[in-house]
């Protein structure tokens, strides 16, 4: 019986391993949203320039959300020069408060460019659960994923783009 047990927890690790290896190569869906001036954007053409593009799903309710933008914010300047990446924040706020978005993003002199999901398609179609989510995508695929936010998790992402970029260390 314990063989039998043992077996089938191997079974599902692998199985797990083996679904989270697929999620991260899977293509960005094609979505058409807004920037915050307006502007049409299909999520599919993100990423395929042969940079790393970070893409951060937020809300303005979300106190951690904020807290990995203004890190990301903060940091922007120098991962631009040094590891070439785009970061796009996507708002996933509903259409009421999408209103708010502009300013605030705005107020917060935030530099990298901030996309409108007002009907959270992009959102489903990239299984976004919780926000904060961010996703490192190269060349139109999905290369990496993390829920959540903590100080320190820039770090991990900062390895990540390196590494794509070839500059590690």
């Amino acid at each position: 019986m314990r063989l039998y047990i043992t077996a089938i927890m191997v079974f599902v690790f692998c199985l797990a391993q083996s679904s989270a290896q697929d999620s991260t190569q899977a293509s960005l869906p094609s979505v058409k949203i807004k920037d915050i001036n307006g502007n049409l954007i299909n999520t599919a053409d993100l990423g395929r320039d042969g940079k790393p593009v970070v893409l951060s799903f937020w809300a303005t309710w979300c106190k951690p959300c904020l807290q990995e933008l203004q890190t990301y914010h903060g940091l922007y300047e120098d991962w631009v020069k040094e590891l070439g990446v785009n970061i796009y924040a996507i708002s996933i706020d509903d259409s009421r408060n999408a209103l708010k978005v502009p300013g605030f993003a705005k107020g917060r002199n935030w530099k990298f460019p901030v996309l409108l999901d007002m009907n959270q398609e992009f959102k489903r179609a990239m299984n976004v659960n919780n926000v904060p989510h961010t996703f490192i995508i190269m060349n139109g695929k999905v290369v990496w994923t993390h829920s959540a936010f903590a100080p320190g998790d820039e770090e991990d992402v900062e390895a990540e783009l390196r590494k794509l970029v070839g500059k590690e260390g």
